[in-house]
């Protein structure tokens, strides 16, 4: 396979590589979260600055290596690749500067905020060293809020305030950090355990509870602000056109998009899964809806598990299960990667399932973590076999931690830094269908949460794309025919077309209206992943060869991240 080939041939660092990984280390200096994220060590005990000063730093930066590097002629396929994996990723950051769309960032599941809190659930805290990392990142607090705070009051000055939907709710977000809920401060909750490490005195304790204090009455504060000075800037208007659209997009595909046709499809893909499901209920319970059949299995012990500790052992066997099975069969899987670690998530963020990739040298395993209320001590393990799935292996660990592994394959950029949407979500859910084709899903319960979650992508690309551009809805829909969407009539369309946890539903709508274009990447990547698939098949049927699917995922894998349309090109080549 050509692709496979020219990963291999790494070579002399090239000029390509050497800028791009020169990037990487001043970048990862002036991004101590993201760093942290992607596993680059040496800057965990600090916070990125996110004011606007921060964001213009290191918007100069990306600048500068792109001009380095767009004058140089690659000298093979491997530095032709590299290339045109910087060149769209860093050209599209600095494509959303200029457009004003970073100072100032907010939505309720991935901007400055959430980075903040929830890199510190990524941090070692068993010996007394770890403690003078974690101790000096919390110190970083106050001024990190600061300069998140400092970005949204230039943002709003300049006409450009998150809406108020995104305000409140993060503000929200912040009071359940901060304690409001009656749950204890998250701070407080992290640094309670350093007592009992050897070798954390008694003053040590005494420094982090106190900059646990100052976190928490920053986050507080912070959302005092959002409530009492930024909410009443905020626009009630939570769509963003076509224009911001059009570039949101682009940036989670890494694709121009014609979102018409996207739109028209997602209709497509949406009545198919439908029609399967209803064919799945029906053998669930005959005559049943999908609410029903949905009840009925919710009802069903099989599918109960009860306590969160449960349920972690829950997903921890089965994605220990997937990872031996599908190990020297349907993946190379090396041994470092056979580690991953399934964990719930602190309160305080919205609900759903992540994942979090391992560290350099991997001494920090990959993690899925399933973000769940508070109060949930229940739950339906028919809905989530295919998340272990997504989150795991097949999905985002094995892509993720496998361009982590090949070092001699990949720069630093393209194995830690690269990461489109389009690519990973598009693997992950291909990665749900690809488990039902090798018959992990023929258990009807399962099998509809598989659906089910299917299902839920293609609404997601009707429903992200016709609340932002606000398009009419098909008089074939069955739902409120020739009506323009808005977010009321996405939050009943999820609701009533789709059988997934109405909390879950909720916490969604807001995530599409804060984070537009992101929302249909999974399907949007999936059809693109499945079309390459079905093209390599053609391609060898043609020569006359037998299609080897384990090497087209192997040497897939080993490309690393990129954006569709440089996927699509390499791809070809396989």
């Amino acid at each position: 396979m050509a692709a496979a080939q020219a990963g291999t041939d790494a070579g002399p660092r090239s000029q390509i590589d050497q800028i791009s990984d020169r990037f990487v280390a001043e970048y990862a200096a002036l991004d101590p979260v993201l760093a942290t994220y992607v596993g680059i060590a040496g800057h965990d005990g600090e916070l990125t600055d996110f004011s606007p000063e921060g964001c213009a730093q290191r918007a100069e930066v990306a600048r500068a290596a792109l001009a380095q590097i767009q004058p140089i002629e690659p000298a093979n396929a491997r530095e032709r690749l590299a290339k045109a994996v910087f060149t769209e990723r860093i050209g599209l950051q600095v494509e959303l500067y200029d457009a004003g769309l970073v100072v100032g960032d907010l939505n309720v599941i991935a901007s400055p905020i959430q980075d903040t809190r929830q890199v510190f659930d990524l941090m070692p805290a068993a010996s007394a060293s770890d403690w003078e990392t974690i101790g000096g990142r919390l110190a970083a607090v106050p001024d990190a809020v600061a300069g998140i705070r400092a970005g949204l009051s230039q943002a709003a000055g300049a006409g450009r305030c998150p809406a108020r939907r995104q305000v409140e709710k993060v503000a929200e977000q912040l009071e359940t950090w901060a304690g409001a809920s009656g749950e204890p401060p998250y701070f407080d909750r992290l640094v309670a355990p350093a007592a009992g490490v050897d070798g954390v005195s008694d003053v040590q304790v005494r420094e982090l509870t106190d900059r646990a204090t100052a976190a928490t009455k920053a986050f507080a504060e912070l959302a005092t602000y959002m409530r009492e000075e930024l909410a009443p800037l905020a626009p009630a208007k939570d769509a963003v056109g076509r224009d911001v659209y059009a570039l949101r997009s682009r940036d989670f595909l890494g694709a121009e998009l014609d979102l018409i046709e996207a739109y028209e499809w997602g209709w497509e893909e949406f009545f198919q899964v439908e029609a399967e499901m209803k064919q799945v209920a029906e053998r669930i319970k005959p005559g049943a809806s999908l609410a029903e059949a949905a009840e009925a299995l919710d009802a069903d012990e099989r599918y109960q598990v009860v306590g969160r500790l449960e349920y972690e052992r829950w997903m921890q066997r089965l994605s220990d299960t997937a990872l031996a099975d599908l190990r020297d069969v349907h993946f190379d899987i090396p041994a470092p990667l056979m580690k991953l670690e399934c964990k719930i998530a602190p309160p305080g963020g919205s609900v759903g399932a992540y994942y979090t990739g391992p560290s350099e040298d991997f001494t920090r395993p990959g993690r899925m973590w399933w973000s769940v209320l508070a109060s949930k001590d229940r739950f339906s393990t028919w809905r989530e076999t295919t998340t272990v799935y997504h989150e795991g292996v097949p999905g985002h660990h094995l892509q993720i931690a496998t361009a982590t592994y090949v070092a001699d394959q990949l720069n630093v950029f393209q194995r830690q830094y690269s990461w489109v949407s389009g690519h990973g979500e598009g693997w992950a859910l291909y990665a749900e269908r690809l488990m039902r084709e090798l018959g992990y899903l023929t258990n009807d319960g399962d099998l509809l949460g598989m659906l089910d979650g299917s299902l839920f992508r293609a609404a997601r690309v009707i429903v992200d794309l016709g609340m932002h551009l606000e398009l009419p809805i098909p008089a074939a829909a069955g739902f409120h025919p020739g009506e323009r969407w808005n977010p009321q009539l996405g939050l009943e369309f999820m609701l009533t077309r789709t059988i997934s946890d109405p909390v879950h539903v909720r916490d969604e709508i807001d995530r599409y209206l804060g984070w537009p274009g992101q929302a249909p990447a999974y399907k949007l990547g999936e059809r693109l992943w499945l079309a390459a698939r079905e093209d390599a098949r053609s391609r060898a049927a043609r020569a006359g060869t037998a299609f080897d699917l384990k090497a087209f995922h192997t040497a897939a894998l080993r490309m690393g991240s990129m954006g569709l349309d440089t996927l699509r090109e390499q791809l070809e080549l396989l």
